[in-house]
């Protein structure tokens, strides 16, 4: 049977970053019982990990880091070694769902299910953000990589990061790549059109 949902070869869905942060603090309202999924959103937008890296972290990895430390991961696009700093908010979110449950260290941080000890799926990841975003009535197409988009876009729009400094987080080949890919260049455009002299 064909999934209506599913786009069509050599097509591209976009999907967005969610650029307002009274939306992001909805959205760690509404996961604040639930240890696991506040600490994927939370390690997901103030990262710029893919999907399918942030579901790969072992808890080995981060159960003793201090904010500002760095953990060391295989991308799994490039299978290239990658270095990421992880902040104070990431930290505190990471011991929080430590507490939450008994973990060894060998465990992914994001499990699927206690029993089986599997990761997360990205779609499974997809399915959630799509939930959350639902939960506070965010119109617009959001998934798994909304979370990677919109660290990028934050730390465009609201702490005033280069984009040549993008490029190199993201690995882009072009600062029209980076633009497009967060989503901010039609804005940045328009916005050229308001200044008076």
């Amino acid at each position: 049977m064909k999934n209506l949902n599913h786009p069509k070869k050599g097509s591209h869905i976009s999907v967005e970053p969610i650029r307002k942060q009274k939306d992001i603090k909805l959205i760690k309202k509404v996961l604040r019982d639930s240890p696991r999924n506040f600490c994927l959103f939370v390690l997901g937008i103030n990262t710029n990990l893919r999907a399918s890296d942030l579901l790969s972290i072992k808890v080995h990895q981060v159960r003793h880091l201090q904010p500002g430390e760095e953990i060391t991961l295989k991308e799994k696009k490039t299978h290239k070694p990658r270095r990421i700093n992880l902040n104070r908010v990431c930290i505190e979110a990471i011991q929080n769902l430590l507490r939450s449950q008994e973990y060894t260290d060998d465990d992914f941080l994001f499990l699927n299910n206690r029993k089986n000890k599997k990761a997360l799926t990205v779609s499974s990841l997809s399915t959630l953000v799509k939930k959350w975003s639902k939960d506070i009535n965010l119109k617009g197409n959001y998934a798994s990589h909304s979370l990677r988009k919109t660290w990028g876009y934050h730390q465009r729009v609201t702490f005033g990061v280069g984009i040549p400094e993008l490029m190199v987080c993201f690995n882009h080949s072009s600062q029209k790549q980076t633009l497009d890919y967060l989503c901010i260049q039609p804005e940045e455009i328009k916005s050229v059109y308001q200044n008076e002299l």
